[in-house]
């Protein structure tokens, strides 16, 4: 388990965290989130003593990571995958960071096994890719096999079958009862991956709770009709906290209402409906929704050059956000 209790990171004027107060609870995957600039990469560094906190305590298992008298072995870290030795083969890399921590050289072997690396073992980490790295990354960090993992983007750079073994890899070890804080922009895959999420923003905790809770509280639902009497219908289902868009003459957009009650009632009054779909938000809606006012920057549309039909493309840019 990881608790922080009101913590709070300054860099001169910058407060990078502000009184973040947050549990990791064992047995689940918890997702941490935030825009760039959020304090998340701090936060993690503060769990493991790479940064001192200006106020507040952050513990691991109830105790200061500092403190652990094995923290190889009770906590596992990918914070950069780069922080490698260049010139080490990976084997020679895993086999010093077992050798200082006491951990037997068999388990080298296993981690390099479980992360998929055993191809390139002997090849000097410097020239890995980056996908390469992480896997590498995600071995060193297995070494001590760790009650606990911290794991800062560990899908970055991977390709599909490496994101789908993170994913299951997680998934697995959260069932064994292990704590696991796992952070990553790609929202698609955090919703197939976490159980609960903490959002950052400007440092403070904009929510803490499981994930569907949070996608819920934070998106509209909605049902997609189809009905050759769609404009029938859109006056039978009408109502004051019902929410009607035509999208075209047999198409309806349906928010306030569930389908099951717009089914009764289109059958109640004889209605042909063709279908009838419920939507829910996704996670990158919910996200977008509760960090829109807490990023640090955000894009904008500018005119480019012209056309051949005369109309100007438009092309993002970004611009500092305000507070």
């Amino acid at each position: 388990m990881i608790t922080a209790e009101g913590l709070s990171k300054r860099y001169g004027d910058k407060l990078a965290v502000d009184n973040a107060s947050f549990t990791v609870r064992p047995g689940l995957v918890t997702g941490f989130l935030g825009p760039n600039g959020a304090g998340k990469s701090t936060t993690m560094r503060m769990i493991v003593d790479l940064d001192r906190p200006t106020t507040g305590t952050v513990t691991v298992n109830g105790q200061p990571y500092s403190k652990l008298t094995s923290p190889l072995s009770e906590v596992g870290v990918l914070l950069d995958a780069k922080a490698v030795h260049t010139g080490r083969s990976a084997r020679n890399h895993l086999k010093a960071m077992a050798a200082t921590h006491g951990i037997p050289s068999s388990r080298v072997d296993e981690v390099i096994d479980i992360a998929g690396i055993g191809s390139v073992a002997r090849k000097r980490a410097g020239g890995f890719s980056l996908g390469m790295g992480q896997r590498l990354g995600i071995a060193a960090a297995l070494l001590g096999d760790p009650h606990t993992l911290i794991l800062d983007e560990p899908v970055n750079g991977l390709d599909p079958e490496g994101v789908r073994w993170v994913r299951q890899f997680v998934r697995h070890a959260a069932s064994e009862g292990r704590t696991v804080l796992l952070s990553s922009h790609l929202m698609s895959e955090m919703q197939q991956t976490a159980d609960h999420l903490i959002v950052l923003g400007r440092g403070k905790v904009l929510a803490d709770a499981p994930l569907p809770e949070i996608v819920r509280a934070w998106t509209t639902a909605r049902v997609l009709v189809r009905s050759p009497r769609a404009s029938e219908l859109a006056d039978a289902v009408a109502g004051r906290d019902v929410e009607i868009v035509s999208t075209d003459e047999f198409t309806l957009d349906v928010t306030g209402l569930p389908a099951s009650r717009i089914g009764d009632i289109a059958a109640e009054r004889g209605i042909a409906v063709h279908e009838l779909t419920p939507t829910s938000g996704s996670l990158e809606d919910a996200y977008l929704a509760l960090t829109g006012d807490a990023v640090e920057y955000r894009t904008r549309t500018v005119p480019n050059d012209t056309d051949a039909a005369g109309t100007a493309p438009q092309q993002p840019v970004l611009e500092e956000a305000r507070a």
